[in-house]
């Protein structure tokens, strides 16, 4: 008998399902099975940062099981994930069963032909059975950049997260080398959407008839562009807006001399644009296109994924690579063929090139297993919800659309000038062979399929002038999309690290959601800019991606883990001896229009792990605290007149309900 060890019980059945179990005994760690303790920092700076891993409490019944399969199984195979986690996860279990000889910073594999490691990218038939055919070796450099990172962490949490302890006085608050960055990014985006003075111009559409109405937007007079642009350099790169020169002043003079005015078609810009299809999805696109689609958080997409993989459904989840499998390949043209044509095919393959440094740690992208004629008819007997249906739909489409054809569209740009010489444009697209978009936006190939044809000199009549007050708009808020974004973008953390750090900043009531997109409290922004004057070298986003970079090199065995962690330390414990010494108390209160009906002092707004509440300012000498309710202007309750609340569920889910509840039971998920 072969004992194989997995991460999850899903995964388990996944395998017994494929395996022969006279042969295979499949065991399931329940995840890491061997940590860090959590009550102390457990890493010995005078012994090289060795770290004092112990295994789990609630793990003990599991390493006694784990212990007795692995004496009496022939070969004990890790069949863990095949990222630096999975690969963690390995390391721990072999060295449980007696297979590593651990004297830090060397991890030395006893020589036994017992331990096997295979690899994966997806729990299918064919994939495992090549994977056991072709056993490897724990990889050793994946293990110490997992550490070194855990080190790392380990090290900012645990030092500063005491300091902040000390300086805000509430012992429940937390720092960490990525999560701080990650909130200093939605802090400093605020100050500077409050810094932001919007201005108000006008942008002016003129309505021509033709044998069909042709809408154009104002663009010129006498050769010079009514439209400006304008750049403003954010704390994450370059914001850019655009306005018109139209104000409110000269905005009825412009319309005056636009109506009393004649028109011609004066040139006609034809081209024939080649639309591509985008790359296959890795971990950060999943999220940004389920969240922009269906509004799914980075948490709930991973556990999707999660459960579509573990049940064989999809590829592994947590990847960088844009890497498709040449099975996958052959199988999808012949699908893209029987489901649409020969003509919607490619003669050969299309590959992508991936921008990411670090696209090592999984050889494929996300896509599904099998290619079925019906989707969704694949899992009518599996235990997935409409969501899951969902999402896989969305990975299905994306792989599939990526070997099909690209899209041929005719595009047109009208010039529409008058006597006066103000000159108007409009574009119009006709699709002249949809190729992918057939799959992944049909809708687009229907409302553009009209021909479109126009003569130069055709005389146009103005049927009316219709001009829009509008305003600059700030820098948006971050949502997480536009997060998962920007810092993937930046190189700061990694894509299976963005769910939980976006969840705990939330969790911590350091950000709130306000309509999707994240705003910081007043907590998070006096953390933030505290922890970044206090460290700016450490929470620099140039040094976040730069010690991202290193971690890489350690996995790929370029650098020295030891080095590394020493190259940070030293500057680090400067930094930390100095402000431990610093006696200055950090105030995150804030004052409220309400009085103690107690005492009659001002209430003000405090912070508790379990959120907001209001206390008398005349604390510890009055106790009096209250609900913090947060208010929405202008909103008022449709069964009782009462004021609107912004509430959250035990998820974290917000939603709207009456000030007057339970007397009132209004609730709504939108305004």
């Amino acid at each position: 008998m072969n004992l194989i060890i997995v991460e999850s019980p899903t995964k388990a059945k996944t395998f017994n399902k494929i395996l022969d179990p006279k042969k295979y005994l499949v065991f399931a760690t329940m995840g890491h099975i061997r940590d860090l303790p959590g009550n102390k920092l457990s890493i010995d700076y005078n012994k090289q940062f060795a770290p004092n891993y112990q295994i789990i409490k609630s793990k003990q019944k599991i390493v006694t099981e784990l212990k007795k399969n692995a004496k009496k199984s022939d070969e004990v195979i890790l069949a863990t994930d095949p990222d630096r986690e999975g690969e963690s996860i390995a390391y721990h279990v072999a060295y449980i069963v007696g297979y590593i000889n651990e004297k830090w910073p060397k991890f030395n594999i006893k020589k036994e032909i017992k331990l096997k490691r295979i690899v994966f990218h997806e729990i299918t038939e064919k994939a495992l059975f090549d994977a056991l055919s072709s056993p490897e070796s724990l990889r050793i450099n994946l293990v110490k950049a997992q550490q070194t990172r855990r080190i790392l962490d380990r090290i900012v949490g645990y030092e500063l997260s005491p300091l902040l302890w000390k300086k805000i006085g509430k012992n429940w608050l937390s720092a960490g080398r990525v999560q701080t960055v990650v909130l200093r990014l939605i802090v400093e985006r605020e100050k500077e959407i409050k810094l932001f003075k919007p201005e108000e111009y006008f942008q002016i559409y003129g309505y021509f008839l033709n044998a069909q109405e042709i809408r154009a937007k104002l663009a010129k007079k006498d050769g010079l562009n009514f439209e400006v642009t304008n750049k403003i350099e954010l704390f994450d790169g370059t914001y850019q807006y655009t306005k018109t020169n139209i104000t409110k002043e000269n905005y009825k003079s412009f319309i005056d001399e636009i109506t009393a005015d004649q028109y011609t078609i004066t040139n006609i810009k034809e081209s024939v644009a080649t639309r591509y299809p985008l790359p296959p999805f890795t971990t950060s696109l999943l999220q940004q296109d389920a969240f922009n689609r269906f509004g799914f958080s980075s948490k709930m997409t991973m556990m999707l994924a999660q459960n579509l993989y573990e049940q064989g459904s999809i590829t592994y989840h947590r990847t960088d690579s844009f890497n498709l499998s040449q099975d996958f390949l052959l199988n999808a043209k012949k699908y893209i063929d029987n489901n649409f044509g020969f003509n919607y095919s490619l003669a050969t393959p299309r590959f992508f090139k991936t921008k990411s440094k670090s696209a090592q740690e999984a050889h494929e992208a996300i896509r599904p297993t099998k290619l079925a004629n019906n989707t969704i008819k694949e899992f009518e007997n599996k235990n997935f919800t409409h969501n899951h249906h969902r999402l896989y739909q969305l990975i299905f489409d994306r792989a599939v659309a990526t070997q099909m054809a690209e899209a041929k569209i005719k595009q047109l740009r009208l010039s529409i000038e008058g006597q006066r010489h103000y000159l108007f444009e409009s574009e119009f697209n006709q699709v002249i062979f949809d190729g992918f978009l057939k799959l992944i936006n049909p809708k687009f190939v229907s409302d553009n399929q009209q021909e479109i044809n126009f003569a130069v000199g055709t005389i146009l009549k103005l049927n009316r002038v219709e001009g829009t007050p509008m305003i600059t708009r700030s820098p948006p808020r971050y949502n997480e999309a536009s997060l998962i974004k920007s810092l993937e973008e930046k190189g700061i953390g990694r894509p299976s690290t963005y769910a939980p750090i976006i969840s705990l900043i939330q969790d911590k009531y350091y950000v709130e959601k306000i309509e999707r997109y994240f705003s910081p409290t007043q907590l998070g922004t006096v953390i933030s800019d505290y922890l970044s004057s206090a460290f700016p070298k450490v929470f620099d986003l140039n040094f976040t991606a730069q010690m991202e970079d290193g971690l890489d090199r350690v996995a790929n065995g370029e650098e020295d883990m030891i080095k590394l962690l020493c190259d940070f330390y030293n500057p680090f414990k400067i930094d930390l001896s100095a402000k431990k010494n610093d006696t200055v108390k950090i105030d995150v209160q804030q004052t409220v229009d309400e009085k103690c009906p107690v005492c009659s002092k001002p209430l003000i707004i405090r912070f508790s792990k379990f959120g907001r509440f209001l206390g008398c300012s005349g604390f510890p000498g009055c106790k009096f605290t209250k609900p913090y309710l947060n208010f929405v202007q202008n909103k008022s309750c449709p069964k009782c007149a009462g004021k609107i609340v912004i509430r959250y569920t035990k998820r974290k889910r917000r939603f709207y309900g009456c000030e007057n509840y339970p007397k009132c039971d209004y609730c709504s998920w939108k305004l």
